[in-house]
């Protein structure tokens, strides 16, 4: 089912190139009333093939959806880029003249490259009645804020007065993944909650025993006060710290575009409380909400930075938001730790969970008196 979905999702460069060359078809409300449509007959399309063998997953159908727009958003991109053309001249002036900027084209890239993959993967598990929960947050985070940063900045931005109706195509792309992400939040895990001996083994170790952890916290910790730095310099704090990052490392995050000061305060207000509580359960045993937010968040934070620091390096970025040459490596190389360490925290608590797990009581340890030293043993009489 996987290589049918790539293969129709190509159908997409027909519709785009029809309406490319059809004048009539170039309206703005023209526009809406096309996207809608062609989103339902995509629907009813997959809804009537799998009738036979119907999906067990209903988001089944929200992904082989989306991979029909990820290919609009790719051909967007590689034309915006100058890689291609005759697609999608009419909706650069008449649709959402916005995906031209440097941060629109790198999320294009994302969305038409990374959640394109996954939508294939995601269908063959669910085609193959294999899980696929863990990958489907790691996606519902990275659509989350690739939606929620593109629409507030729209809105918030230099673009907010050339808003045309194709603009509400959007919040469906929003809807989408926050209904899918609740309904993977509240889906059984994958893995067991409850661990025995080696879950207590794991959490009887401190932090300072821990090494991995510990190096782990100390990046969650810079993180944040990367994440406060930056989001009070995008709330135009009078401090000298702000406006000498401002003026000598990032002066993207001042771009009139918009995105770059609406992803700052998107992590200072959500991502930071965030990278505390990681902190708190990196240092608290049995916390078995770790697995399933870091993932998300690990989604999240990498969709942002692979479009913000792809943003402050494109062409289209006026070269007094660039990064200046003098900080160039100090300012990517934050830019890229800052991006992996969520990544680096969610693969930490997949691959050795134990000291997340509520530990189960063993066979025969309720009831047995407390002896000094420490285990089940009386001592000699």
């Amino acid at each position: 089912m996987e290589t049918f979905v790539f293969l129709f999702s190509f159908s997409a460069l027909g519709i785009l190139y029809a309406m490319n060359t059809i004048p009539e078809f170039q309206e703005p409300y023209v526009i809406l009333e096309i996207g809608i449509a062609v989103l339902v007959v995509v629907f009813l399309f997959y809804f009537l093939i799998t009738r036979g063998n119907p999906p067990k997953d209903a988001l089944f159908f929200v992904f082989a959806e989306f991979s029909f727009t990820c290919v609009i958003d790719l051909v967007s991109a590689l034309e915006y880029d100058g890689v291609i053309s005759g697609f999608m001249e009419f909706y650069q002036k008449t649709g959402e003249p916005y995906l031209g900027t440097a941060y629109a084209i790198m999320m294009c890239y994302w969305d038409g490259i990374a959640h394109f993959i996954m939508y294939l993967v995601m269908i063959s598990r669910i085609t193959d009645r294999k899980a696929y929960r863990t990958l489907g947050l790691f996606w519902a985070g990275s659509l989350c804020a690739n939606m929620s940063v593109f629409i507030a900045g729209i809105v918030a931005g230099k673009y907010g007065s050339e808003i045309r109706p194709a603009f509400w195509l959007n919040f469906l792309f929003l809807l989408m993944p926050v209904c899918g992400a609740v309904t993977l939040f509240t889906k059984p895990k994958d893995r067991p909650l409850i661990g025995g001996y080696n879950a207590q083994h794991a959490q009887s170790m401190k932090l300072i025993w821990r090494p991995l952890d510990l190096v782990l916290v100390v990046l969650l910790l810079a993180a944040m006060a990367f994440t406060a730095l930056r989001g009070l310099v995008a709330l135009d704090s009078p401090l000298e710290a702000c406006s000498t990052y401002l003026r000598h490392y990032e002066p993207y995050l001042k771009d009139p575009v918009g995105y770059p000061r609406v992803m700052m305060l998107h992590l200072f207000f959500y991502g930071l409380p965030l990278l505390g509580a990681f902190v708190y359960g990196l240092l608290k045993p049995g916390c078995t909400w770790m697995s399933d937010w870091t993932m998300f968040f690990a989604g999240a934070i990498i969709q942002c930075q692979w479009a913000h620091i792809g943003g402050s390096l494109h062409s289209r970025t006026t070269a007094p938001f660039r990064i200046p040459n003098d900080a160039f490596w100090c300012v990517l190389t934050a830019n890229l730790l800052y991006a992996a360490t969520p990544i680096l925290v969610a693969l930490r608590v997949q691959s050795n969970p134990y000291f997340f797990l509520k530990i189960a009581p063993f066979p025969g340890q309720t009831g047995l008196p407390n002896s000094e030293e420490k285990d089940t043993k009386y001592k000699d009489k």
